[in-house]
């Protein structure tokens, strides 16, 4: 028996990779969440985001990090793991037509912000559709807290979002699952750090499952 328990337990370890375009407040939650988990999960986090960290970042300030430093780096100092059991590669940078090749895990999770975001998105997620792997994104996850969240595959979504309809523009109709609370900038409404560590939350627990899929 306990041979056995052993031979399941060498099998859960981390494998695999994670690409994480986007490590604002949301990706950054992600990240930490992804860092933490136990008995399997990534074996490399691959961290994109060309933004420094500023005065407003707080939930980066009150983990220690200062004014001025890449918010990839400061994800990779957050992490420590023995590189050999789980490894953060900081890309300090933007994704763009010249750099996109650099995306290449087994799932991609786009939660960049700021702007319109959907056509570089879009363009990610052909990318990584052409490589077999699987991606993750958001379309408004503005709100309070106490909002219905949805997550489910682009191709199940009506056509009330217009930032799914954008995306459907785009040329993304299937195979791209999108978290929502269909709130929207619109709306004026905030986005609290109650909504961020919910749609966190989701977004590593499905992260993860189709990272078990694809390894």
């Amino acid at each position: 028996m306990n041979d056995e328990i052993q031979k399941m337990e060498d099998r859960q370890v981390p494998k695999g990779k994670i690409d994480l375009i986007g490590c604002g407040r949301l990706g950054l939650r992600i990240a930490i969440n992804l860092m933490q988990v136990h008995r399997g999960g990534p074996k490399i986090i691959s961290a994109f985001d060309g933004q420094k960290i500023d005065g407003g970042d707080v939930i980066f300030t009150l983990l220690g990090a200062k004014p001025g430093q890449n918010k990839t780096d400061f994800i990779k100092q957050l992490c420590t793991h023995d590189e050999n059991f789980r490894n953060i590669e900081s890309h300090p940078e933007y994704i763009t037509d010249e750099n996109i090749d650099l995306v290449e895990g087994d799932v991609a999770i786009i939660v960049i912000a700021g702007g319109n975001t959907i056509p570089t998105a879009a363009k990610i997620i052909k990318h990584a559709h052409k490589r077999g792997a699987k991606t993750i994104g958001t379309a408004g996850i503005f709100g309070f807290g106490n909002e219905n969240i949805e997550f489910k595959d682009i191709s199940e979504f009506d056509d009330s979002n217009p930032a799914v309809e954008e995306l459907r523009a785009q040329g993304i109709s299937e195979n791209h699952y999108i978290l929502t609370t269909n709130k929207l900038i619109r709306d004026n409404e905030p986005v609290t750090p109650y909504t961020l560590d919910e749609v966190a939350k989701i977004i590593t627990m499905n992260a993860l499952k189709l990272l078990r899929d694809q390894t």
